[in-house]
């Protein structure tokens, strides 16, 4: 039986290098030195970004299936590429003031807060709001009101416990996903439960807060390279800058799952 086996495939043909390192194109004049390093940051941010999405999706197929092993497995790589999200801005803020200033007219009405990507992280991690999309094109922000209208993490999360026989009360399952979910304490009561008695689920449930716990890192990070960075200055793209970005810091995204901490 022969393999199809392309023997004309390299590393380079495979991976799209030439492409891929013909994608940072300066726009300052030199150009500055640093502005390679903010632009490969952010393209590599993308990246990672495309790939939470892909590994989200993954999640909540093998939670909704009820495969604790598997689901382990995508959560926590989805953790460890949080750290990694977080361990590059240790790279950025190798970049000072001075340097970012050097460029930051070129980068015009452009910013991190167009990036659709994780617009749509936001919506598979359960963010409900009309201000999340309303600033990117049309055909992006259709891709978000899909996302929206079918579960979140968590709604794959609670459907999981389903399948391992754990009673979620039916109004929360058959509730709009279009809308925030709210915290639930009948839902906490299943959750200390599920820790109380099925130690499998409960570690699903901590690997949740785990990628919690990572998101809010990554986003106090964030906040504290652009306050570094910028001060207190308007964000590139007319956005309130640090303002904005300190108002997203310590909001859980499941919150259930901290609120039961006190009753254990």
């Amino acid at each position: 039986m022969s393999e199809n086996f392309d023997s004309a495939l390299t590393y380079t043909s495979y991976l799209a290098v030439d492409e891929l390192l013909g994608l940072q194109r300066p726009l300052s004049q030199g150009p500055e030195h640093d502005e390679m390093l903010f632009i490969i940051i952010h393209q590599t941010y993308e990246l990672w970004f495309k790939q939470l999405i892909h590994e989200f999706n993954e999640a909540q197929r093998a939670m909704e299936s009820g495969d604790t092993h598997y689901s382990l497995a995508i959560l926590g790589r989805i953790r460890t590429i949080l750290k990694v999200c977080v361990t590059q801005i240790d790279i950025l803020e190798t970049m000072t003031p001075l340097q970012f200033n050097a460029f930051r007219s070129y980068l015009s009405s452009s910013s991190g807060f167009q990036s659709a990507q994780f617009r749509k992280v936001e919506a598979l991690l359960g963010r409900r709001d009309s201000k999340m999309a309303g600033h990117l094109p049309p055909a992006i922000q259709a891709e978000i009101e899909l996302i929206v209208a079918k579960n979140s993490i968590w709604d794959s999360a609670l459907a999981y416990l389903v399948k391992r026989g754990h009673a979620v009360p039916t109004e929360v399952l058959q509730r709009d996903r279009r809308l925030p979910y709210v915290a639930n304490v009948p839902v906490q009561d299943v959750l200390l439960e599920v820790h109380i008695k099925d130690p499998e689920s409960a570690m699903v449930c901590e690997r949740l807060v785990d990628i919690d716990e990572g998101v809010q890192e990554w986003r106090y990070r964030h906040v504290k390279m652009v306050e570094r960075t910028i001060g207190q200055k308007i964000g590139t793209g007319g956005s309130s800058g640090v303002e904005y970005l300190a108002s997203t810091l310590f909001a859980p995204v499941f919150k259930d799952l901290w609120e039961i901490r006190s009753r254990f």
